[in-house]
């Protein structure tokens, strides 16, 4: 990509386990949106653990959380956020959890807030946007064969046959 991008995202909502797969949804239209299609299903898979997270830990004390979502043009930077103190514990890749979101990602990490609750983020490493590309729709029917021009017609003189008799009467004649 030629140039530094900054572009951002940033979506406030209740944890639910309702809001899950729109939060995903969200997140990938975004990504899509943003030419990182290579990106979606790694992303949506370690932010899935993120939201998971916060739904099992967080969700009933205090009912918010913030997604965010930083493209630079190399970087990728996923976050969320919520206000509960509790930091979540890393575990193999093979559990999820943090374990998950470190295989799926090139750096990740948390950290506190002022109001009391923490971020979880992870970063991954784009070279370059690329969009998926679309499978090519294969026609119907390949281009028809050649053919030959059509013969114009002859201007019809005054007095002799029309130019669609001429044919049929050289025809005639010819046997």
């Amino acid at each position: 990509m030629a140039g530094v991008v900054n572009r951002r995202y940033h979506l406030a909502c209740e944890p639910t386990r309702e809001r899950l797969s729109q939060m995903r949804r969200i997140a990938a239209a975004h990504l899509r949106h943003w030419g990182l299609d290579l990106q979606v299903a790694p992303v949506c898979a370690a932010l899935d653990e993120l939201l998971r997270n916060v739904v099992e830990h967080a969700g009933a004390d205090d009912g918010r959380c913030a997604l965010e979502l930083r493209w630079s043009g190399r970087q990728l930077t996923v976050s969320v956020s919520d206000r509960d103190p509790r930091l979540p514990r890393l575990h193999s890749a093979s559990t999820g959890g943090l374990g998950r979101v470190a295989a799926l990602s090139d750096s990740w990490g948390t950290c506190a807030t002022e109001d009391g609750g923490k971020v979880v983020w992870f970063t991954r490493r784009v070279a370059d946007a690329q969009r998926v590309p679309l499978p090519q729709p294969v026609p119907d029917a390949l281009a028809p064969e050649e053919q030959p021009l059509p013969v114009p017609l002859p201007v019809p003189q005054e007095g002799g046959p029309a130019p669609a008799e001429q044919p049929l009467r050289a025809a005639a004649e010819a046997r």
